[in-house]
């Protein structure tokens, strides 16, 4: 489970300079940005504290990182069948056009298959929609004929003809593909969703096949359907198995390559333990080895440097199952970790004092284990835009007995912060000076307490009761995760135990958490959506949920207001305390629809408050916004890590670089690290 960066926050300053936009944003001499291109703005991030680990534990990060860049293409393919053969046909035009580089057709298609890279596909990262190409097919056509046929991903037999007579209309065609996932009430959510995690089968069909391998009288089921396609051969429903020697094995091996030399120098036994497990994982395809893992995982807690690596969030999947591919390589930042030990250690009282019934609570917390991590390396659905908290696994009954493992990525929020400080959005959603001079004085330290809540105690609170489906919530199951724990983190950052515990300096620091989520919510995030859309994306529907739901359900009270003042829309705040007590209610309510796996429930509360949005408040949002000439979405690139060896071979050192450019990064990615054939059937 992740927790993304909002709006309020994910914004930087820019500047003209020669037709393009560059930001501003240098801190401590280390340039944290790039490039601005369509809505996206790409960044750096600094791994602070490298150069001070054992060479050892350098070079096991460097095994990691290659283990997590090897992943790359299976992403793009889950994301949609055809996102390998465009991006691979783009980027040999990029490379190999001879033409007139100057023009606006091959600006218009640099700029689309930049989009493609941040992506890792032909649909918008977080909108789920399918990017309008800018350059006309008459140019590709002609730049594709233009060059070798031996550089394009064509099939055997085929014809660079018939590679652009197939390719075209998934590009160019608005009823080809048009969402990659799709969370439209009442449609096949599968057969209108372009992910590939299914094909031939409708929804009914993949909720039938998984139904029937459900025991409900198991206490500890599989992730049934994490790491497979679903299809339909000669009228037969069947997985296709992601591990080696099955799908996606090209570069399934040489992820595993790079884990056994990590296990090789691990730092501990547990550690070695782990990443065994992983690799047993990898090459079996069994779900109980894959939960294995997880728990092996969970209880590693003496190892500074750590991982993610496998089929992990469901995100993508309309049905919330199937898990992309995504890798988080780190290590523990040990002053940071402070606020989140903290956090973790009065787990139980959390529980205890949270505002649900009593019978959804745990008895007893297990394993919650907290820390503030330094990402070395983000890679597959981490990259380029990533998390700043996770919070994992994600089975219920193994967070319910083993406990959970959350970190927040200390080095990601530092990233966006530095780049955010002084961009004007605040001044100019924020209601007056008294909100704005609110959110910079505590902003900061208010968003890292939140993103600790949510992920140390809000997803690993409460408790399924016995029986109960873990995904009876089916396509709603993200969004009503995503608001029960951002809601745990706003009840408590409230807390007067947080001012007890030393986390926040006064009482009224929590007010900044909650003017800027609430305007986000009501406001500000729709700066994300294209005019005339739904709200689609899981975490963007929950701030939604979470904001509609208080503003209309303190209404009589006036205790959150949206007024005008000189013709502009404005959030107002009249009474924190009651807004606090909105929160736990809504808690109480999700908790409950969590627990008992009340779909309806689920689903009048996201239908009527989290999808719908006002077109004439989202028109004067978009032109407010466009006038501060930011881009609402961030990615960054990663550092290069590089091997240094002496005359005889042996690893002397291992060091870190920042000068990489964005298409640079993704030109090499896809050299290097680019092993899976260009159909996956």
């Amino acid at each position: 489970m992740k927790h993304f960066i909002s709006i309020a926050i994910a914004s930087t300053l820019l500047v003209s300079c020669g037709g393009t936009k560059i930001t501003t944003a240098k801190t401590d001499k280390f340039d944290y940005t790039v490039e601005q291109f369509a809505d996206l703005q790409i960044l750096r991030y600094k791994v602070s504290g490298f150069e001070d680990l054992s060479l050892k534990q350098k070079e096991l990060i460097y095994y990691l990182t290659q283990a997590a860049l090897e992943g790359r293409d299976i992403l793009f393919d889950q994301n949609g069948k055809y996102n390998l053969r465009i991006r691979r046909m783009l980027e040999a035009v990029y490379m190999n056009y001879q033409g007139d580089k100057e023009t606006s057709d091959f600006k218009n298609m640099e700029v689309y298959l930049k989009r493609v890279w941040f992506s890792n596909g032909i649909h918008h990262h977080y909108g789920m929609e399918k990017f309008v190409p800018n350059f006309s097919k008459e140019f590709i056509k002609q730049a594709v004929l233009s060059i070798d046929s031996s550089l394009l991903p064509l099939e055997e037999g085929q014809t660079v003809e018939q590679l652009c007579n197939e390719l075209f209309p998934v590009i160019f065609d608005p009823t080809i593909m048009p969402k990659r996932v799709n969370q439209a009430d009442g449609e096949d959510l599968v057969l209108t969703s372009a992910c590939n995690y299914y094909d031939g089968v409708t929804q009914k069909e993949a909720e039938d096949f998984y139904n029937a391998l459900k025991d409900p009288k198991n206490e500890t089921p599989v992730s049934y359907g994490l790491n497979s396609r679903l299809i339909k051969e000669d009228g037969k429903i069947q997985e296709k198995v992601w591990k080696v020697g099955g799908l996606y094995t090209q570069a399934i091996e040489k992820i595993v390559f790079w884990l056994k030399k990590a296990e090789a120098i691990a730092e501990n036994d547990a550690q070695k333990v782990v990443i065994s497990k992983l690799i047993q994982f990898y090459e079996t395809g069994s779900l109980e080895d894959f939960d294995e893992y997880a728990i092996l995982w969970v209880k590693d807690l003496d190892s500074r440097i750590d991982f993610v690596n496998g089929f992990t969030e469901s995100y993508g999947d309309p049905l919330g199952m199937k898990a992309s591919w995504e890798s988080l390589v780190n290590f523990k930042d040990l002053e940071a970790t402070h606020r989140t030990e903290t956090i973790s250690s009065n787990a139980q009282w959390f529980e205890d004092h949270s505002p649900v019934d009593k019978s959804f609570k745990k008895d007893k917390v297990k394993g919650i284990s907290a820390k503030v991590i330094t990402a070395a390396i983000l890679a597959g659905d981490l990259y380029p835009s990533t998390a700043i908290g996770i919070n994992l696994p994600n089975a219920n009954w193994i967070r319910a007995h083993h406990g959970s493992k959350s970190v927040t990525i200390g080095n990601i929020t530092d990233a966006y912060n530095k780049a955010a400080h002084g961009n004007g959005f605040n001044e100019e959603f924020a209601y007056s000076d008294a909100e704005v001079q609110s959110i910079d004085k505590y902003g900061d330290l208010t968003d890292e307490l939140h993103t600790d809540l949510h992920e140390c105690l809000g997803h690993g609170s409460g408790k399924l009761l016995p029986g109960v489906d873990p995904d009876a919530l089916k396509a709603y199951g993200s969004t009503i995760e995503e608001a029960r724990a951002d809601l745990f983190g706003l009840y408590y950052v409230a807390d007067p135990k947080l001012v007890e515990l030393r986390l926040v300096p006064d009482a009224d620091a929590y007010k900044a958490e909650y003017y800027k989520y609430l305007m986000n919510g009501l406001m500000t995030q729709l700066v994300r959506i294209e005019p005339g859309n739904n709200i689609e994306e899981a975490h963007m529907r929950n701030r939604q949920l979470i904001a509609r739901w208080v503003y209309e359900n303190g209404a009589a009270d006036k205790a959150v207001e949206m007024v005008k003042k000189d013709g502009k829309t404005y959030v107002v705040i009249n009474d924190y305390q009651k807004v606090r007590e909105l929160f736990g209610k809504l808690l109480a309510e999700i908790q409950r629809i969590k627990s008992t796996g009340d779909f309806e429930g689920a689903r009048n509360l996201v239908e009527n408050y989290a999808v719908k949005i006002d077109p004439v408040l989202h028109a004067e949002v978009l032109e407010r916004y466009k006038k501060l000439n930011l881009a609402p979405y961030k990615g960054f690139v990663n550092p290069k890590y590089e091997l240094v060896t002496d005359e005889n071979g042996n690893i002397t050192n291992v060091t870190v670089s920042y000068d990489e450019g964005y298409v640079e990064q993704m030109l090499r990615y896809s050299k290097d690290y680019s092993s899976l054939p260009s159909i996956n059937n």
